[in-house]
């Protein structure tokens, strides 16, 4: 009895510390994350390019999302869209102009939690040398460790439409579509892991 007494209010005041998770860092992983995008193309289809990302971190605490963050840098220069003389073109200056503004940068300010796995960041996107808010609703995938344990990783899922005129990319109106839609599928690896990508992928070809 006089053990009871002593036990239990020791177990209900360590709780907490055991329980509390607290905000990780991870690196943006550029082989795992993808930005995705598409616009029309004159009625006839929707055009698909690609951009890489060239590095970012991601903070997120599971217990209080307002203690989240995202800073991430773009590559403009990178875009793919699976012709070089088309991959010219929206690195040009009437587009992406990566040639005076190489990349484009998007910086949270605030991390809303909507429901256990969904959530909006808002932030500012900047983008041709302009600066706007942005606010990405997103959805938290998973995080643990990977097939072999290599490192612990947060997956993430977005999308979003971009007015590209807003940023200035008011060229070929009639050709091209205002509206982007973009897909992010964002991978990132906890501060302090390893992340030899090569390990992985051997054992996953090994299999």
């Amino acid at each position: 009895m006089h053990l009871a007494r002593f036990i239990l209010p020791v177990a209900l005041g360590t709780a907490p510390f055991m329980t509390h998770a607290e905000a990780v860092t991870y690196r943006i992983d550029p082989v795992h994350s993808q930005v995705v995008f598409n616009v029309d193309h004159n009625g006839f289809s929707r055009s698909f390019g690609r951009l890489r990302i060239a590095n970012g971190t991601i903070v997120f605490d599971r217990d209080d999302w307002s203690k989240s963050s995202v800073d991430a840098t773009i590559d403009l220069a990178s875009v793919d869209m699976g012709d070089s003389g088309w991959d010219k073109a929206v690195r040009g200056s009437s587009l992406l102009d990566s040639d005076r503004a190489a990349t484009a940068r998007y910086i949270s300010e605030s991390v809303e939690k909507r429901n256990d796995d969904e959530g909006v960041v808002h932030g500012k996107l900047t983008l041709r040398g302009t600066t706007l808010p942005l606010d990405i609703p997103f959805r938290v995938n998973r995080i643990g460790k990977t097939i072999y344990g290599l490192h612990t990783v947060a997956g993430f899922s977005a999308q979003i439409i971009l007015d590209r005129t807003a940023y200035g990319m008011t060229s070929n109106r009639n050709s091209i579509g205002t509206g982007v839609s973009v897909w992010l599928e964002i991978e990132g690896i906890r501060g302090g892991e390893s992340a030899d990508q090569n390990k992985e992928t051997n054992r996953a070809a090994a299999q």
